[in-house]
């Protein structure tokens, strides 16, 4: 580790991030800003005393609606600082496409709907920008596909600390201008995510800046576990029978998993855990082909989708992602970008909710799933959906083209609704 990313605890902070072990070899780390054992190169993730007082039912619903109410299942010890209204999204039944489905209900988990940058990356962003916060790290920045570029953005803003983000060179405009509205300093990079992420790396090695998947990666990581609490809680703690989600370096599956086994191994549920499914776009499924296989040789791929928030070759959490996927009893689902226009289409038709393209592979990939008989009639589901759809316009663009432009004459609104009628 860098001279320059030696950890400033001795700060008179209320918060200390708790040290770390890695989850191959078990060798500790103690609490430090990084990611990547020492002595296997496996990754280090947060070690929790399992002595310590965890909250009742009660308890929690007494707490303020953040994500902050399942402090204990998050890596730090004393009070947070940064961030602290962050969580607590919708999750919001649908009938409609349940019964489209052939199952019993479905509910859509809408972190698109996500505090402040409408989109699941401020879970994560939270929790590590406290980790910078406790390290006394005063730089931030990221390597991204467009949502966590807007979330860190949004983050370090209200933080008050300087941001350095990268992301590829040809991401969509509105998540360009969704980040640059924050004015972080934002570098676009040649190449694709997997160029960005290992350029990164050497950019925390070389300023000592706390890039949040990158060098805070293992306190970073364990945002995602909560909303696997919020889902258990808003069921009225219970869990679903089966969860779809998006994949792009796998991370959010496997938090899923291990926030829904936190959850049932401190009391709070008592239900058995759910499949879990997770979607990726055909131009981009080194995950899912790599569950189909059944080995543990991930194979790189180089991305070609319109669903670029997912469009990582190389994940870093892929092998665990498909492990999770097979043991689980679920599977992984591609999908064409033709489909997955379809599916943002018909999740606005009939719920009112407008998601971006990797709703869209979401969606698409639920209703594959269905159609292959491995969504069940007693399934109760929940689909994740992780980003809003207003960051990803182009890919729905052409339904303005449908749109009459007419003189203000009521005659002519008349007309139309004549030949609407016909």
């Amino acid at each position: 580790m860098s001279a320059t990313l030696t950890p400033q605890i001795d700060r008179a902070r209320s918060l200390t991030p708790l040290p770390l072990a890695c989850a191959s070899c078990g060798h500790g780390a103690g609490a430090t800003p990084d990611a990547i054992c020492s002595n296997c190169l496996g990754p280090l993730e947060p070690v929790y005393d399992a002595a310590r007082r965890l909250p009742t039912r009660e308890e929690i619903a007494a707490r303020p609606r953040s994500l902050w109410r399942y402090r204990e299942w998050l890596p730090f010890e004393g009070d947070p600082v940064h961030a602290l209204d962050v969580g607590w999204t919708p999750l919001v039944e649908a009938p409609r496409l349940a019964a489209r489905l052939g199952v019993a209900r479905l509910w859509l988990k809408l972190d698109a709907h996500s505090f402040p940058s409408l989109s699941f990356k401020d879970r994560v962003v939270t929790t590590a920008i406290n980790a910078a916060e406790a390290f006394g790290i005063d730089v931030i920045g990221c390597a991204s596909t467009g949502n966590l570029a807007n979330a860190v953005a949004a983050a370090a803003a209200r933080a008050g600390k300087p941001a350095w983000i990268f992301v590829p060179e040809d991401l969509e405009i509105g998540k360009l201008v969704a980040t640059t509205v924050f004015a972080p300093n934002l570098v676009r990079v040649r190449g694709n995510y997997d160029d960005v992420n290992r350029l990164c790396a050497q950019v925390a090695d070389r300023f000592g800046w706390g890039i949040v998947n990158v060098n805070l990666r293992a306190y970073y990581g364990e945002g995602s576990k909560t909303m696997a609490f919020e889902i258990a809680e808003q069921l009225g703690w219970r869990l679903p029978t089966a969860v779809v989600t998006p994949m792009a370096g796998g991370s959010l599956v496997t938090k899923l998993r291990k926030g829904f086994t936190e959850a049932r191994d401190a009391g709070l549920v008592a239900r058995e855990l759910p499949r879990q499914y997770g979607a990726q776009a055909e131009g981009c499924a080194p995950i899912v082909r790599l569950a189909d296989r059944g080995d543990d040789v991930l194979i790189p791929e180089v991305p070609s989708t319109i669903a670029r928030s997912l469009a990582i070759g190389n994940p870093a959490d892929g092998l665990f992602a498909s492990r999770i996927l097979r043991h689980s009893g679920g599977a992984g689902q591609v999908v064409s970008d033709h489909e997955l226009v379809a599916a943002i289409r018909l999740l606005a038709e009939t719920t009112g909710i407008f998601a971006e393209t990797a709703g869209g592979v979401t969606m698409a990939a639920t209703l594959k799933l269905a159609e292959q008989g491995k969504l069940r009639a007693d399934d109760e589901v929940v689909v994740c959906l992780t980003g809003h759809g207003l960051k990803t316009v182009e890919a729905v663009q052409d339904t303005i083209l449908d749109a009459p432009i007419i003189a203000p004459k009521i005659r002519e609104v008349a007309a139309l609704v004549a030949s609407h009628a016909a």
